[in-house]
């Protein structure tokens, strides 16, 4: 597994932005779209392309082109859709699957409720959007599905992780794949409720509010 720490002032400045509890929703959200933008540039620097000839206005010349199969954005609900516009921005042609992951408060596990994914993953190339990497759970349950469909590696990017959640996902991935985990930031540590601190709070909450 590899981790990619993305160290741009402007990603440290919308950092500290989603950090400050007076951010509000609208804001924040903003802010996390434009942070991701940022981190998907360097997420996918390793994707699969391909040489093609062009004309252009002025005289012949080759370049590149994404290769097939797309590669596919797995955002993960509900936070994870906060995430979207900013992936999508930047790869407007690739297919968006779902996987519906919420952690049980008490053990801290990830438990699954939906998914809209193709069972054929092979080849593909999978960028899933979790914003907080905090116990693993939830990121670790995403790798598994993707990888047991053929997925030919995964890149994962979050907003903030945790030394924890590294660790954990590391330690079940283990050789089966080609894992890299994108963020911003890797906070101290995780409290006893399984936030990351300091961390940014409850980031499906400060998108869309307690419902």
């Amino acid at each position: 597994m590899h981790v990619l720490i993305v160290e741009h002032p402007l990603v440290a400045h919308k950092l500290t932005l989603l950090r400050d509890e007076r951010t509000d929703s609208p804001t924040f959200r903003n802010l996390v779209d434009e942070l991701v933008t940022l981190l998907a540039y360097e997420a996918t620097r390793g994707i699969a392309f391909e040489q093609r000839s062009i004309q252009t206005p002025v005289a012949p010349t080759c370049g590149v082109h994404l290769s097939l199969p797309l590669p596919i954005v797995v955002p993960i609900l509900r936070a994870g859709l906060g995430m979207l516009s900013g992936m999508t921005r930047l790869l407007p042609t690739a297919e968006v699957g779902f996987l519906g992951l919420q952690r049980d408060e008490e053990t801290l596990q990830a438990i699954t409720y939906a998914n809209r994914l193709p069972d054929d993953l092979s080849g593909r190339q999978c960028f899933v959007l979790d914003p907080m990497l905090a116990t693993g759970g939830t990121l670790i349950a995403s790798i598994d599905y993707l990888l047991d469909r053929g997925a030919r590696d995964v890149t994962a990017i979050c907003l903030l992780a945790a030394p924890e959640g590294l660790a954990a996902v590391e330690a079940a991935v283990g050789h089966r794949g080609n894992v890299t985990i994108v963020t911003s930031a890797v906070d101290e540590r995780l409290n006893d409720r399984g936030y990351i601190v300091p961390g940014l709070g409850d980031a499906g909450d400060r998108l869309y509010g307690v419902v």
